[in-house]
């Protein structure tokens, strides 16, 4: 049996090639700030004087979220701190010196939690069975009493778009409810106020975000390894569906923001009991289903998105 041929080096990139990366890079990091910055304006999730303690995973999307805040931090109209922390949760073959060697490098401020729940995690889920839901309970407490120690005002977690969506389906499919995860939220205990800034970013471009900053990596071993969870089939079901049907996924995020109570089944939230007829259209209407109207764009508007993107 022959041997194997050497692995070939790539060759170097002409500079055409290398000046069209760069232009990708910057579209890509001006996309990114941009909808960051939406997302903490639409929410008030940052505002003068914040300590913003960012939750550090070692994962490539709480690095962009780090990398943008910095960024953003820079050039707000408000004053804010940042503060970076991971909590070592003590799996086996975790690289503790990865994170704290890269926030050295970039002069970031940071404290290491260090509190075994993984040991917790593995003794009281049996073999086989998801360990995600603990985990993250576990977590969440550790992260909680850390912040109050910091005196952060503000928890930043590196949820994104995609989390949010895959969410409302998990909650309708397994949990019988319409819920996903808010861009803020007052926590579990009532003392901390925890933000979403990356919830109008794709996976995807956070995916390419982190291949052009080429951060450190850490992968997950403990739970995001686990064959068939039921996130990972949501996740699939999406990425189908928008492979199939483009743009969906936008329009669904953007349903959201845009929720009609008294077309639900909720009455918790809308009083159908005190309905009367008053004698006057309704400009809504009563039908369930809206055909989009979309008017074409002027010209101009569409250049101008161009030149945005």
């Amino acid at each position: 049996m022959n041997a194997p041929l050497p692995a070939q080096p790539k060759p170097a990139p002409t500079a055409r090639q290398a000046q069209k990366a760069a232009f990708e890079s910057n579209k890509l990091a001006k996309r990114l700030r941009r909808e960051v910055g939406q997302a903490i304006a639409d929410f008030a999730m940052i505002g003068a004087g914040d300590k913003v303690m960012v939750c550090l995973s070692g994962g490539k999307d709480s690095f962009a979220l780090l990398d943008i805040l910095l960024f953003l931090r820079e050039h707000a109209p408000v004053a804010f701190d940042i503060v970076a922390v991971n909590l070592d949760q003590k799996q086996p073959g975790f690289p503790a010196d990865v994170l704290p060697d890269y926030l050295r490098s970039i002069d970031v401020p940071f404290h290491i939690e260090d509190e075994d729940t993984y040991s917790i995690v593995k003794r009281v889920i049996p073999e086989g069975k998801t360990t995600c839901s603990l985990c993250s309970r576990l977590r969440r407490g550790v992260l909680y009493r850390v912040a109050g120690e910091l005196g952060a005002t503000r928890i930043a977690l590196g949820h994104h778009r995609d989390d949010i969506l895959q969410t409302l389906f998990l909650n309708m499919f397994f949990g019988g409810k319409l819920k996903s995860m808010p861009p803020k939220l007052v926590s579990d205990d009532g003392r901390n106020i925890v933000i979403r800034p990356l919830a109008y970013c794709r996976e995807s471009d956070l995916e390419k975000w982190a291949a052009v900053r080429e951060f450190p990596i850490i992968p997950c071993n403990l739970c995001g390894s686990q064959p068939n969870l039921q996130r990972q089939q949501v996740k699939q079901m999406l990425n189908d569906w928008e492979k199939r049907f483009p743009g969906r996924i936008e329009t669904m995020f953007r349903s959201l923001a845009n929720v009609v109570p008294s077309h639900l089944l909720d009455a918790r939230l809308f009083d159908f009991a005190g309905l009367q007829a008053t004698g006057m259209p309704d400009p809504e209407g009563d039908i369930a289903f809206d055909a989009p109207a979309l008017p074409p764009l002027a010209p101009q508007a569409i250049d101008f998105m161009a030149q945005d993107d």
